[in-house]
């Protein structure tokens, strides 16, 4: 053998024997083929298979000891108990009350499904808790771990279309609590009227119960980031004369309610759904708080405290109402009290945009059937033909300044950079004679940017997009990612959207042509080119049917501009423009102009005083 023989076979036993060890099966893995030899023989004698015993399964459940002085306080039966389950259901909501705390234990919107295909639970028994608390007796009671007894005559309601159940807290045969749930057909909305029997001889006089209620919300939507973010989750309530307001930053944040006036409605608000709680007569007093969390699937934790009116009478109601529903206009403008108030549509003049003009043709473009993607191009195309006289102004603008850049140029060199106010002055003399705003491109862009910002705002808070395809895009509420990757410090990225890079490289090809046009130079030449790349990190992770509506509004003003083009001419603009040099000028100036002027005037006296005491020193020498 030679020596690269040996060294071959060497090697080769180094494989083999490193592979064995490494690729040895663990002691677990020993015991489970064995366990599986062993089972496999048994079948085969005919005899059952052994199964080992739970420790957790084989001892008995242990239950908490309760003290001897509880159960003789106030509602000292109430402590003990099981917890009987009433399910209230119609078309849109299935609905299960407890009768331990006598409380909505989970609530199910049968409609709508969560990104991952699960039903939507809007909170389960174990993220949510519901009950008075107030002082019984010297004691202090909170109900939400009390048993409650349903009303028998209502057992029969569950699973029903419609039906009613009374969940009943007894502190002696005559005085006790009764909570009436009723849910109606065709409704996201389940009435309680909380019924006090007696209990004014029991609570210290003018004492005041406090209702408090809590719920963890958790995953529904595909991006978990964006349903945290406090544009579209957080609790919101409307006080005083229906202000509405709300909580929910990006720190965790608590709130007193009732300075402003009464609360009629506090809100548990994450990205397309709500639970609200209705009080009809309004309460004077509340507390609101939020916690944010990091924890896997778990969106914000929630919680209040409503200041319910004093019990002065035998028998007293306090009527209030829970909707469970999606955050739909259409839907939460049905049910009253300015509910709908808690999609945010934008600020200032954005969401008068948004709810009185774009939502109307955006409900008036269903009524034809259309899928979601064809009523947004449909839409797209409607704004453009209504802003096209904007638009055709701004071309013409941009037009003629490309025009008299020639001229422009040659004041340039005549002047020289050293001097710029005088050079504005001359630019201003040719805009003058020439009958050219030089403003003029700006402004039709600057009147539609309010509806181009309202979109920003409109399409992400659009429940009729969720879970809604067009194209290859899945969902158009969400981004539509062809690429994933880990998160980029920093910037945060961790997927490509392709309709937000479709976007991009469309603004970048509509910036290079727009430069064309007009003619830009400089720095104003490439901040064009910076904007886009910086929006794609923005729009990156926003619905891929914001960014196909701004990828339409390129495209369509690709195609308006084209259209200009061919009936506006640069030599007749050029000659157009000389006509208007040989005119006389008119001594009237526009409030533009006149400003330029003051300013330009203003500029110069500073130079002319520094002049000054130069030259009368050199008349002394």
């Amino acid at each position: 053998m030679d020596k690269n023989t040996f060294t071959g076979l060497f090697l080769i036993l180094i494989i083999l024997a490193g592979s064995m060890y490494f690729m040895k099966p663990s002691e677990q893995e020993i015991k489970r083929e064995k366990f599986v030899q062993d089972s496999l023989a048994l079948i085969k004698t005919g005899k059952p298979v052994p199964r080992k015993s739970s420790p957790t399964a084989s001892a008995p459940l242990k239950t908490a000891a309760i003290d001897s002085n509880v159960l003789k306080g106030p509602f000292g039966a109430a402590h003990t108990g099981s917890d009987q389950k009433v399910t209230l259901e119609n078309e849109h909501l299935k609905v299960i009350i407890g009768s331990k705390g006598g409380r909505i234990e989970s609530v199910e919107l049968k409609e709508h499904k969560t990104y991952d295909k699960k039903p939507v639970l809007l909170f389960t028994e174990d993220q949510s808790s519901f009950g008075l608390s107030f002082n019984a007796g010297g004691s202090s009671v909170t109900t939400n771990n009390l048993y409650f007894t349903p009303s028998a005559s209502n057992l029969n309601v569950a699973k029903s279309d419609s039906g009613s159940v009374t969940m009943r807290l007894s502190y002696s045969p005559t005085q006790f609590v009764d909570y009436v749930y009723s849910l109606k057909g065709e409704s996201y909305k389940v009435d309680l009227n909380i019924v006090t029997t007696g209990l004014q001889s029991v609570l210290q006089a003018g004492q005041h119960m406090n209702l408090n209620w809590a719920a963890t919300l958790m995953q529904k939507e595909k991006d978990i980031k964006s349903e945290r973010d406090e544009r579209y989750s957080g609790v919101y309530f409307n006080t005083g004369d229906n202000v509405v307001g709300n909580i929910g930053s990006a720190k965790d944040e608590q709130k007193d309610l009732g300075e402003e006036g009464k609360i009629h409605w506090i809100s548990f608000k994450q990205h397309f759904f709500s639970s609200v709680l209705i009080a009809k007569n309004g309460v004077d007093k509340a507390k609101i708080s939020v916690k944010n969390s990091t924890e896997s699937g778990v969106v914000k934790s929630y919680s209040t405290t409503l200041e319910l009116p004093a019990i002065t009478q035998e028998n007293a109601t306090i009527p209030l109402e829970f909707f469970f529903g999606p955050n739909k206009f259409s839907i939460l403008n049905a049910q009253g009290y300015d509910i709908e108030r808690q999609i945010n549509y934008g600020w200032g003049p954005l969401k008068w945009i948004n709810r009185y003009v774009v939502l109307p043709v955006f409900n008036f473009l269903e009524n034809f059937g259309w899928s979601y993607g064809l009523i947004i191009l449909a839409l797209t195309i409607l704004l453009k033909v209504v802003l096209s006289p904007l638009t055709y102004k701004s071309y013409l603008s941009m037009a003629k300044m490309r025009v008299l850049k020639p001229e422009m140029e040659e004041i340039k060199a005549k002047v020289g950079e050293d001097n710029p106010t005088l050079l504005q002055q001359e630019y201003m003399k040719l805009y003058k004679k020439a009958g050219v705003n030089p403003l003029g491109g700006c402004i039709p862009m600057v009147l539609q940017m309010p509806i181009i910002m309202a979109f920003f705002f409109f399409f992400p808070n659009l429940f009729e997009l969720r879970h809604q395809s067009f194209l290859w895009m899945s969902d158009l509420s969400t981004y539509d990612s062809i690429v994933s990757f880990p998160t980029i410090p920093l910037i945060g990225i961790n997927h490509i959207s392709l309709m937000c890079l479709l976007m991009t490289i469309s603004t970048l090809i509509y910036t290079y042509y727009n430069n064309q046009i007009s003619g830009a130079t400089g720095q104003m030449k490439y901040i064009g080119y910076i904007t886009p790349i910086i929006f794609f990190g923005v729009l990156n992770s926003y619905p891929s049917g914001l960014n196909y509506y701004y990828f339409l509004a390129n495209m369509l003003t690709f195609a308006q501009q084209f259209l200009i083009k061919q009936f506006v001419n640069d030599e007749k603009i050029h000659s157009q423009i000389q006509e208007n040099k040989k005119k006389p000028t008119a001594d009237k100036k526009s409030k533009f102009q006149q400003r330029m002027e003051d300013y330009m005037r203003q500029k110069q006296m500073p130079a002319k005083e520094e002049v000054k005491p130069a030259v009368k020193t050199s008349k002394k020498k």
